[in-house]
């Protein structure tokens, strides 16, 4: 029997920090996994020609466009990934929607919550015709948070009471670090909130399997300037902190804090959950393990215990390396194009979907609005919450 599989062209839009990893994922993945479409490295798009090109060498894509819209119509692209910064998610995403084209996108899904909805609103309408899009919450491919998940929906926590999440860096510390586009709330819809807490309320939910209802949030801005680059100075004009307590739909509580502005700590993207039987915890800055409490030990012998998460029976693991070896960040973003390209050849629904990734923008935009009213109980449009009376 024939092992032959079609290829699907790409398109990527944006040849930066993203534009690297998604090169990589996209270039590596048929080579572990044996998903049934392979990529080919079409075409890639970046406003400068010069510069596109020598990405395109770099990470070995076949031709390059100035125009994502040119990039959009070409018939030798299936699939447009989107790597640019949040002002221009919506517009490609939908356009690429429009043209039957699937979709994968970075996240956050949008800067704003109206763009999202209206993503998820052609989301819906192409889904019909069989054309698919995923955002790219990439954590849910840690293989770790994968088998965290599992362990939760086992029932091995019992009842879920507590959440609690953090997403910290320190890459803005210094005042004198320059400006970014990341810091211009026009291009980047807010700071580490959108940054780094889209991830933590995607990463608490995904576990949990359970949905945030409502926030009391403050957000902050340590250093309002910074250098320009041109020898002036530019304005601040998102945040650089975000605090947030939060209820879930089961009952749960939980809290949650992003910034970049926590010394020393570098990716420490982490997730604890206690339940009524078990807690479990995970720490980014360790992404190979879990630590694990069972309720049930005798208090001469309780305590936390490591879980190492190199398994082939662990989730993603059994494609990679021998037990024991260890994985990284990178490993994430192939593990999500392989599901991609996976529910694509089998006609499924990729997830985290462009629905999932507007629940999420309605979280975030749930915080913005408590913090610029002191803090006010927000609700979550959507679900009540399990004793919130």
């Amino acid at each position: 029997m024939s092992t032959a599989r079609e290829t699907i062209g790409i398109g990527m839009v944006g040849h930066a920090f993203m534009g690297a990893v998604h090169s990589h994922a996209w270039r590596s993945v048929h080579r572990f996994f044996t998903p049934p479409l392979i990529p080919r490295l079409a075409v890639l798009g970046g406003r400068d020609e010069g510069r596109a090109k020598a990405a395109a060498e770099r990470f070995g894509w076949e031709d390059v466009e100035t125009d994502w819209r040119a990039l959009i119509a070409r018939d030798d692209v299936d699939l447009v990934d989107i790597c640019t910064p949040g002002d221009s998610h919506a517009e490609i995403a939908i356009a690429a929607l429009e043209a039957g084209k699937h979709v994968l996108c970075e996240k956050p899904l949008a800067n704003t919550l109206a763009e999202a909805e209206a993503m998820a609103e052609a989301a819906a309408k192409a889904r019909a015709n069989g054309v698919r899009s995923m955002v790219a919450f990439n954590y849910r491919r840690v293989p770790a948070l994968a088998h965290a998940r599992k362990l939760v929906a086992s029932g091995a926590l019992g009842e879920i009471r507590h959440v609690r999440s953090v997403y910290l860096q320190d890459w803005l510390s210094d005042p004198a670090s320059p400006m970014t586009w990341r810091l211009h709330k026009d291009k980047a819809g807010s700071g580490a909130l959108g940054d780094l807490g889209a991830h933590i309320v995607d990463a608490a939910q995904f576990v949990t399997g359970d949905t945030i209802t409502g926030v009391s949030a403050l957000t902050n801005t340590f250093v309002k300037e910074r250098p320009d680059g041109d020898g002036g100075t530019g304005q601040v004009t998102v945040d650089d902190t975000a605090l947030f307590l939060g209820r879930f739909a089961g009952g749960a509580v939980a809290s949650f804090e992003a910034t970049r502005f926590a010394l020393g700590r570098k990716n420490a993207m982490r997730l604890e959950i206690n339940g009524s039987k078990a807690s479990l915890a995970f720490d980014f800055e360790s992404m190979n393990e879990l630590s694990f409490f069972d309720g049930g030990q005798p208090a001469t012998e309780a305590g936390f215990r490591r879980i190492l998460v190199t398994e082939p029976e662990h989730p993603y693991v059994g494609v990679w390396w021998p037990p024991g070896h260890l994985l990284g960040y990178e490993h994430t973003f192939t593990n999500e194009v392989a599901d991609l390209l996976t529910a694509i050849g089998d006609g499924t629904d990729p997830e985290p979907s462009f629905e999932d990734g507007l629940r999420v923008q309605q979280v975030l935009d749930a915080v913005e609005r408590s913090a610029s009213e002191e803090s006010r109980w927000t609700a979550v449009p959507g679900v009540t919450a399990k004793g919130s009376n």
